[in-house]
């Protein structure tokens, strides 16, 4: 294995081990799926298009999220870093609550004693979704979501979120955004990652001729926005008709018009992604660089969208500033790839043997624990 590749697996175990110390005892840590996004130095797009030509071209592996970053988490992780309810960094919006989309109650769970819990039904005007958890989180800013991201690669604890992981905030919450630190083991995508897991095939045109879709679906066709395992769906609103209701514009601040993450589970990309057509939209961090200013980039289309251009490879939502937040805007994390173990060098086995062993020691004793 090579020192980088060596770097990057050292990186992502002592996330994992952090992790592990850091949860209470019997607590399971936050999962959050990823899937591996390969063929480096794949071509960019050449469909001519602003949002398009040129796009797409990543010269590494990396992971990034199957699914978006769900509301049950984004509340775990509100309980984790904010349990008295006063962190001044806006991590928490009151729109979270209000607007039954947000899906997450700002209120003292007496049973657990957390200040923030996830939002169940209420009445029949509500989803017939036992609780908001598998949903999408929402109004959330460019900086909340990097908090998340400082969160998970400090193990889900350790630090904060402030100063060390994948962003250093400083209770940063408008502005032109930091850089993420090289190798951590969370952060956003930037726009050729996330466009690429979205879009991309090598398979496109027949086995072994790459290209891109035009649709995260795995289709040039537009997709309908059937709930289910039909192929090529997804959440958003052709004809004026939402999808988790079927019925046309009629708004209600009562009514969630979120589905599940994954919901439309015949409908992924390529790489096994899901719902980066429709739903919500997704933050990123354009070039990855300081260069974009204040503002950052967001794709896929959401619930709303009634125009299927909105949901396409051709259509940068817009960028936004990174301090604003919406009810159609999430945001999901990569992180870098873990290569196969068949590539390690014999010479690299000890340490990295060491580090697997005593992470999946730690896994053992933390489980007799709680049993």
């Amino acid at each position: 294995m090579s020192r980088s590749s060596l770097k990057t697996l050292s990186l992502w175990l002592a996330a994992v081990t952090a992790c592990l110390l850091s949860s209470p005892a019997g607590a399971e840590p936050l999962a959050y799926q990823m899937v591996t996004v390969g063929n480096p130095g794949n071509a960019s797009d050449t469909r001519v298009g602003d949002n398009t030509l040129g796009r797409g071209t990543v010269n590494y592996s990396y992971m990034i999220g199957k699914y978006n970053v769900t509301i049950g988490q984004y509340t775990a992780f509100l309980n984790a870093v904010d349990p008295n309810g006063t962190n001044p960094n806006g991590i928490y919006r009151s729109s979270q609550t209000l607007n039954s989309i947000g899906g997450i109650l700002r209120t003292v769970e007496a049973s657990t004693g957390q200040k923030y819990s996830v939002i169940g039904p209420v009445g029949a005007i509500q989803s017939p979704q036992a609780t908001a958890a598998n949903r999408p989180v929402t109004y959330v800013t460019w900086f909340s979501a990097a908090r998340f991201a400082n969160w998970m690669t400090n193990g889900q604890g350790g630090p904060g979120t402030e100063a060390t992981g994948a962003y250093t905030l400083n209770n940063q919450t408008s502005g032109t955004p930091p850089v993420a630190t090289p190798g951590a083991a969370f952060r956003l995508p930037t726009t050729d990652e996330w466009y690429k897991a979205a879009y991309y095939s090598p398979n496109y045109g027949g086995v072994g001729v790459p290209g891109y879709y035009a649709y995260a679906t795995q289709s040039d066709t537009a997709p309908g926005n059937q709930i289910g395992s039909a192929a090529n769906q997804a959440n958003w609103a052709p004809d004026d008709v939402y999808s988790l209701t079927q019925t046309g514009f009629d708004y209600s601040g009562e009514q969630n018009y979120l589905t599940d993450v994954g919901a439309f589970s015949g409908s992924g990309s390529f790489y096994g992604t899901f719902d980066q057509s429709g739903l919500v939209g997704q933050l990123n961090d354009l070039d990855g660089t300081s260069s974009a200013g204040s503002l950052v980039g967001v794709r896929g289309g959401g619930w709303l969208a009634s125009n299927p251009v909105i949901l396409s490879s051709s259509y940068q939502n817009r960028p936004i500033g990174n301090d604003a937040q919406s009810s159609d805007v999430g945001f999901r994390l990569v992180s870098p790839a873990i290569e196969p173990v068949p590539e390690i060098d014999p010479a690299g086995m000890g340490s990295v043997l060491a580090l697997v062993t005593g992470a999946l020691g730690l896994i053992e004793r933390r489980r007799l624990k709680a049993s």
